[in-house]
């Protein structure tokens, strides 16, 4: 065991734990996935043979060979396991949404101060292809003045599945809400006021399925959208500026790839599907899309704990999205 690795413990090996966080952590130099939390042993397995795998929590925090803490359990339990986690020296890594409440959230931010430990929450879709593309059409100027965003995370899944995930809290909100949330807040910052509509559509949905969500900001309107009754769901963006609009079909290929069971490396994070860009006189021109790469969080997450280098997601931008996603409950 090399000690000058980042140990990494893994809490939890659903979508988020397979995915999202087990492949990139073994891909990513200088750190070793040293333990997974589950009760499932042989599913772990059948994705990493010679893997630890621990019945606890608890038992894992008791690894000294651990150093980050990645904590993928359902959404309830996010802020009592970063919080334990802490308070067992480590440094955290907690899934979305950072907590299902903003209280919550900024109790374990404070703790994280306290203790003096490393804490970030995975807003992985800022190193998507096409939302990189997104800011890179803003920065340069491309289309002018922006006045009108629609971001969408539209499914198709007409009848609710006998999951946790279709019973959470918050719903689809709490579920897609932060990436969308997060998106806008590093494209424009905070907005003025916030109108939302957050619904259940579907027949037999425990949960919240739909949201409708503007963010208001004194010349621009941003509206955040999911529904799972969308059979055409291909809309990812369409945005409106002085200077013309921007069309972007299809969702970034990393997550369904991985799901597939590739390993991240090698032409990693292009998207084959091109936006398309038409100028103030009506014409059109494909854009190619810049590469996503979700390795570039986990890189960077890497020289933050080694002290080389800033924390990819701070909390406090985390608690941002928070106060987003918690305002917009209580106003829907």
């Amino acid at each position: 065991m090399d000690r000058n690795e980042i140990g990494v413990g893994l809490i939890g090996y659903g979508l988020g734990g397979r995915a999202f966080h087990a492949p990139y952590i073994v891909a990513t130099p200088g750190m070793a996935l040293r333990a997974v939390v589950s009760r499932d042993t042989a599913k772990v397995r059948s994705d990493l043979p010679a893997m630890r795998v621990v019945p606890t929590v608890e038992a894992l925090l008791a690894e000294p060979a651990i150093d980050l803490v990645v904590v993928s359990s359902p959404d309830l339990l996010h802020a009592e396991h970063a919080l334990a986690a802490i308070r067992a020296g480590k440094h955290v890594l907690v899934d979305k949404p950072f907590a299902t409440t903003f209280a919550d959230a900024r109790r374990v931010a404070a703790e994280a101060v306290t203790r003096g430990r490393l804490l970030t929450v995975f807003h992985n879709r800022r190193w998507d292809a096409d939302f990189l593309t997104l800011r890179r059409l803003i920065r340069d100027g491309i289309l002018g003045e922006i006045a009108h965003v629609e971001s969408h995370f539209d499914r198709w899944r007409p009848v609710p599945a006998a999951t946790w995930k279709e019973a959470r809290d918050g719903g689809s909100w709490l579920d897609l809400g932060p990436h969308l949330v997060d998106q806008a807040l590093q494209l424009f910052g905070t907005p003025s006021g916030i109108s939302a509509d957050i619904a259940t559509l579907r027949e037999g949905s425990l949960a919240t399925d739909y949201f409708n969500v503007v963010l208001r900001y004194p010349h621009r309107r941003v509206v955040l959208r999911s529904s799972k009754l969308a059979a055409d769901h291909s809309l990812r963006f369409a945005v409106h500026g002085t200077r013309g609009s921007w069309i972007k079909h299809g969702v970034d290929p990393q997550e369904s790839a991985t799901v597939a069971g590739h390993m991240p490396g090698g032409d990693w994070g292009r998207d084959p599907i091109e936006g398309k860009f038409t100028d103030a006189n009506g014409v059109s021109n494909a854009v190619a899309n810049d590469r996503g790469d979700y390795r570039l969080f986990w890189a960077a997450l890497a020289a933050a704990i080694r002290g080389e280098g800033a924390n990819p997601v701070p909390a406090s931008e985390a608690l941002a999205v928070m106060e987003i996603l918690e305002t917009a409950l209580c106003g829907s």
